[in-house]
């Protein structure tokens, strides 16, 4: 069963009970107050007959009389009889509408008869349930009784049919509460059943790009919202994930080759077997280089992939040109240092500053100026390292941040990934990453990340230690 039958079969089964609580109680409360109205009634004609008999009582001592004077006086209302009963025999009778004659049942009017006080009873008949009163009137050795009759039956059938009229109509209306609810339900689950359409055509095709447009800012929407978001997520994990094994599969495709190559070809002769060691063993270092660079640019992608704290960019700077200096013998420099405070990962920064450090030493020579420095520049703080080496060709500034892409003018060993871990750093800081033509030649790569939550305090040591590193240099 589809989860819009089951809302509207439960909603038509609250409603059907709580329609059916209702015409039961109406029922109930119209037969209690028709039963108010007869017993009312017979109080009323008692009444009527007491001050009829008072008023006529002084002139009239004959009973039969006097009781025959008040059915004149006092007609009976609809499905209402009234009868006498003299000295135990039947009198006159008046009726509005003809019902069952009970003054023709010699048994009923001989126990009437004996009746001393005044008094109200059921009564079950050919005609049905009869409440009827009998009231005692004596005068002198003369017994009269004057009987009431209603015939409940007609007044409760009368009630029955206006409590039918209400089911019936509570009927249609469950009816078109039913046929609204399957359309609304409908409405408000249409979302739901995009969304289930959607993923059984993603696992039939497994296309990720389907969206779901649903109008509106309701919950069913939101979920609609969410789907697409997690849409997202799962095409960006999928082409991460693709990325990766189209990247691995490309750059280790080479080194695997060579290592079993030149392992076929690997004699008994010891220079031989040496000679191939030591090239295998560079090429698994290269391998295993590769594969950690593609692992974090991998993890690029993910959530946890920072590590924020508050990183002091001058203590950076200066840190990332000291773990620099063995690369090789390089006219280190630090240009600026900035005196503030960022909420970033210093490792990751720390990381990406290294990439471009290692880039400049490769492509200089002994002697050549490597420089790094920071700032703060309006909204944004500022990153850089710039080399004294050939620069970057203006058509291959963008290209060569993405992966397994060198410079034509930047002939080096490598896989190409350095530059794309950098970029990957820079954009999950939420910034960008770009090379310029230096200022008397060579590369200026420049990191720009947005300056927030910080804090401008210039460390204590800092210009102790950019001292002691020129001096050192």
């Amino acid at each position: 069963m589809s989860a819009r039958a089951r809302i509207v079969g439960w909603m038509l089964l609250v409603v059907t009970l709580a329609l059916a609580v209702s015409v039961f109680a109406t029922w109930t409360l119209l037969h209690a107050r028709m039963e108010e109205r007869v017993n009312a009634e017979l109080g009323n004609e008692a009444e009527k007959l007491g001050n009829y008999i008072k008023e006529a009582g002084r002139a009239e001592r004959d009973v039969e009389r006097l009781l025959t004077g008040h059915l004149v006086v006092n007609a009976p209302d609809r499905h209402e009889t009234f009868f006498t009963i003299v000295n135990g025999k039947k009198g006159r009778r008046t009726y509005v509408t003809p019902e069952l004659d009970l003054s023709a049942d010699d048994a009923l009017v001989a126990r009437l008869a004996r009746a001393t006080e005044p008094y109200a009873a059921w009564l079950e008949t050919a005609a049905g349930t009869v409440r009827h009163a009998v009231i005692p009137v004596r005068s002198g050795a003369d017994v009269g009784h004057f009987v009431i009759v209603v015939f409940y039956e007609h007044h409760s059938r009368e009630v029955d049919e206006s409590v039918r009229a209400v089911a019936v109509t509570a009927g249609v209306a469950l009816l078109l509460a039913g046929a609204a609810g399957w359309w609304v339900a409908g409405r408000v689950l249409a979302p739901v059943r995009l969304v289930r359409q959607a993923a059984e055509r993603i696992n039939d095709s497994s296309d990720l790009t389907r969206r779901l447009h649903v109008p509106g800012n309701d919950d069913v929407a939101a979920l609609a919202a969410t789907f697409n978001r997690m849409l997202d997520r799962l095409e960006r994990a999928f082409a991460v994930q693709r990325d990766f094994v189209d990247d691995a599969g490309h750059e280790l495709r080479t080194p695997i080759t060579v290592i079993r190559g030149h392992l076929e070809l690997m004699g008994d002769d010891p220079q031989d077997r040496a000679e191939t060691i030591a090239l295998v063993t560079d090429e698994l270092t290269r391998m295993n280089r590769i594969v950690d660079d593609l692992l974090t640019l991998a993890k690029a992608e993910q959530p946890g992939f920072l590590a924020l704290d508050d990183v002091e960019l001058a203590d950076l700077t200066v840190t990332v040109l000291a773990k620099a200096r063995p690369l090789g013998p390089r006219n280190w420099r630090v240009e600026e240092v900035a005196d503030a405070s960022i909420r970033a990962d210093g490792q990751r920064l720390t990381q990406a500053m290294m990439q471009l450090i290692a880039n400049a030493v490769r492509h200089t020579g002994p002697g050549d100026l490597v420089a790094a420095g920071s700032a703060v520049r309006g909204a944004e703080v500022v990153l850089w390292v710039r080399d004294s080496g050939p620069g970057v060709r203006a058509q291959d500034r963008e290209r060569i941040f993405a992966r397994f892409v060198r410079g034509g003018s930047r002939t080096h060993e490598g896989a190409g990934l350095g530059l794309a871990i950098v970029r990957s750093i820079a954009e999950a800081h939420g910034g960008r990453v770009h090379v310029e033509s230096a200022d008397g030649g060579g590369a200026l790569f420049v990191i720009t990340i947005p300056f927030h939550n910080a804090r401008r305090e210039p460390p204590d040591d800092v210009g102790d230690t950019i001292e002691i590193m020129l001096e050192s240099r």
